[in-house]
């Protein structure tokens, strides 16, 4: 008897609800997303977060920090990367859309003793307060080399900057020049970096055009080391006039010791015309035999079953 075909897909979006700038990562044996509740600026004031034993089943966990618990927020909280560093969980995050100096805002930092929070602000300030090189303090990307040096990738307003990271993930290191700051911006370059490390080359993504238009997009560059420089090769993430427009601002997923991965995104459905109604999807990334990205096909149907009980096999 010949049976049906009943492969699983995750569908795209992958969980019902506003979300925006969503980071992926692998916790603790689970996939986890962390995105942008998108709202308003005077409604983004907690984040939630989603995790999966398969890439195709989300469970939903609250409001796992809470603005009212960051002394130092008062206006919105956007575009968090976490990461894991010997048994903690640091949570880096943008709030209050400072357009000066002379504002209190940037990037803040917290801490949780597991994947799913409650996180602590760690400082009682920001970690990134002020505007270096162009760049204004938002969209942090967190980044651990293979040699454990941590990185902080973050910028708006077109400009892209690098920090090297204490082993206490809560201090800002200093590069061997005897720099803080140091500017990495390619061309076309708008915000959210994002870097991946594969066969030892450095991936560094970011998004072009503006949040709320159609014509949001990722683009990225190869580089043999973290601080660059980052040549633009092309666009790999983008609108699709049959599927949803506006798509950018990534997080990725590897499959452990596997050459497979994933994008995690946002983008926002072809009828829609509301900025702040964008929705989290995942596609397929793949790369070529001489080890660029191919252009990303984004999907109604997402991606189908990897369980994480699968990892160590």
């Amino acid at each position: 008897m010949k049976l049906r075909n009943e492969t699983k897909t995750s569908g795209n979006p992958l969980f019902s609800g506003w979300y925006a700038d969503p980071e992926a990562r692998i916790f603790e044996g689970k996939y986890w997303i962390y995105p942008t509740y998108s709202a308003p600026y005077e409604e983004q004031t907690f984040f939630d977060a989603f995790y999966s034993e398969d890439l195709v089943t989300w469970n939903k966990v609250e409001r796992i920090l809470e603005m009212k618990d960051i002394s130092w927020a008062h206006k919105a909280m956007w575009a968090p990367s976490p990461i894991e560093h010997k048994g903690k969980y640091y949570y880096y995050f943008a709030a209050n859309d400072i357009q000066s100096n002379d504002e209190l805002g940037g990037i803040g930092v917290a801490v949780a003793d597991r994947p799913e929070g409650p996180f602590k602000d760690a400082l009682g300030k920001p970690l990134v307060d002020q505007i270096y090189h162009g760049a204004q303090p938002i969209d942090p990307h967190a980044f651990i080399d293979d040699d454990g040096q941590a990185y902080l990738y973050y910028g708006g307003w077109g400009h892209c900057n690098v920090v090297k990271l204490n082993d206490d993930m809560i201090s800002i290191g200093t590069f061997e020049d005897g720099t803080t700051y140091k500017s990495i911006t390619p061309d076309k370059f708008i915000e959210g970096p994002c870097m991946i490390k594969r066969e030892g080359k450095y991936y560094f993504m970011w998004s072009e055009g503006g949040w709320g238009g159609p014509n949001y997009s990722v683009a990225y560059a190869i580089a043999s080391s973290p601080l660059g420089p980052f040549q633009r090769e092309k666009k790999i993430l983008q609108q699709d006039p049959d599927v949803a427009t506006g798509a950018g601002h990534h997080g990725m997923i590897q499959i452990p010791e596997k050459d497979e991965w994933y994008i995690v995104y946002h983008r926002r459905p072809l009828t829609e015309t509301n900025h702040n109604h964008r929705a989290v999807c995942i596609d397929r990334l793949y790369f070529d035999e001489g080890g660029y990205i191919k252009p990303v096909k984004i999907t109604f149907e997402g991606v189908t079953a990897h369980p994480s009980s699968n990892f160590s096999k």
